[in-house]
């Protein structure tokens, strides 16, 4: 090595003396080109540009509200809605993927059934769901629609609402993970739920798409479900055709109508709206007047410390209760007939029963039998069967490894 180093240099010495000026142009360039080259290859890679996620606009229906609960850290858009989709049907949810053991949202939320058990569900004989463990929920199922209005709190008892303390206890997303996590529910793990879909092709690239990042994580799995949920909108029932002038209610309808916005007829309207309500609920808490003692913890109670608040429960949604039965909190009644009877005849006085409940001095707004046919009647104008066979509610025919 030292031999060569020596030559080298004698060599040098003997050009440079024969033709220094030639040699000194000649190494000046050759050093130019060595620097540009190295220029060159310091300068940093170029980034791919980020995905910006499309916009989803939610179309506000005739009559109902402007104002919707879409939290500032997850915004609606396209993509959001479309992995949460399928999110809400992949029975990988759990995180397992034995055959006997695949639950996901729509086991529950059937479509059918306005994503609700219903009381003919397959799984869940008379409609109240258990979990993987085989362990009955506290209730029974609450209608899964138009949630994207609702600002009052979410689950019977409202545990989960807006302005929570619990950071972790506000909103959709938050009851997203709660299902999984629930022994009555999917009893699942988050960290493997994500770690899953991680695994599974197709899955990151949507994350990408959605929320920026291939990384799956619980957190974004809760966001997209949370999307889709609040797409799915109720709004074209026979009732909402006639308030825009498209067609007629029976005279049967309308005397149910009747009966159903005023005090002296089945006064309705108070817990359930409709007399300039769309949503067909208040999304607030009452007694209204099933029992005179109480022993159920996960009443409204139980998140305000409230005495007035002692049996109190959410007042559902009418939207598609045809055939979202059982009813109550605990499925008490199986049909709707059974309900228009305890409201005409078998209000229960508590200390505690809402102060809307007019009629509980004689047991019940006392309907005739041809009232309450009426009164049937109107409540079935709200059924919305183009909500229930939506495709873009649907489950998807192929999943992202799939396609």
């Amino acid at each position: 090595m030292k031999n060569t180093d020596k030559t080298t240099n004698t060599l040098c010495i003997f050009l440079t003396r024969r033709n220094r000026a030639g040699l000194f142009v000649r190494c000046s360039s050759l050093f130019l080109i060595a620097f540009i080259l190295l220029v060159s290859s310091c300068k940093e890679t170029p980034q791919e540009e980020p995905y910006t996620p499309t916009p989803y606009q939610i179309e506000i229906p005739f009559g109902f509200p402007n104002k919707l609960n879409i939290p500032e850290d997850n915004p609606m858009t396209v993509e959001g809605v479309e992995l949460g989709r399928y999110l809400f049907y992949d029975g990988r949810f759990s995180g397992r993927t034995d055959p006997d053991s695949l639950m996901t949202c729509a086991t529950c939320h059937r479509q059918e059934r306005s994503f609700e058990a219903g009381i003919d569900s397959p799984m869940f004989p008379g409609g109240h769901p258990h979990g993987i463990t085989g362990i009955p929920t506290p209730h029974v199922m609450l209608p899964m629609i138009n949630l994207v209005w609702n600002f009052n709190g979410y689950g019977w008892s409202g545990f989960l609402y807006p302005d929570n303390p619990d950071v972790n206890m506000r909103n959709i997303e938050d009851f997203v993970r709660l299902a999984v996590l629930a022994k009555h529910e999917i009893d699942g793990d988050t960290a493997r739920t994500a770690a899953l879909f991680q695994s599974i092709p197709g899955y990151p690239e949507l994350f990408k798409k959605a929320f920026g990042s291939d990384k799956v994580t619980f957190k974004n799995i809760e966001r997209a479900i949370a999307q889709f949920v609040r797409t799915l909108i109720s709004a074209n029932s026979k009732f909402d055709k006639y308030m825009r002038g498209e067609v007629q209610l029976t005279q049967s309808e309308l005397n149910g109508y009747v009966l159903f916005t005023t005090e002296e007829g089945a006064d309705c309207f108070h817990c359930h709206g409709g007399f300039g309500n769309p949503l067909f609920t208040t999304n607030l808490f009452y007694n209204n007047g099933k029992d005179t003692v109480f022993t159920d913890p996960l009443d409204h109670y139980s998140v305000t410390h409230d005495p007035m608040d002692i049996g109190a429960y959410k007042a559902t949604t009418l939207r598609n209760i045809e055939v979202t039965g059982p009813y109550m909190h605990d499925g008490r009644f199986k049909t709707l007939e059974e309900v228009i009877e305890f409201y005409s005849h078998h209000v229960k006085w508590s200390p505690s029963i809402s102060p809307l409940m007019h009629h509980v001095i004689t047991g019940g707004i006392q309907l005739t039998p041809s009232e309450k046919q009426d009164l049937l009647n109107f409540i079935k104008t709200l059924r919305d069967d183009d909500f229930m066979t939506n495709p873009d509610f649907a489950r998807p025919e192929k999943f992202p490894d799939q396609q």
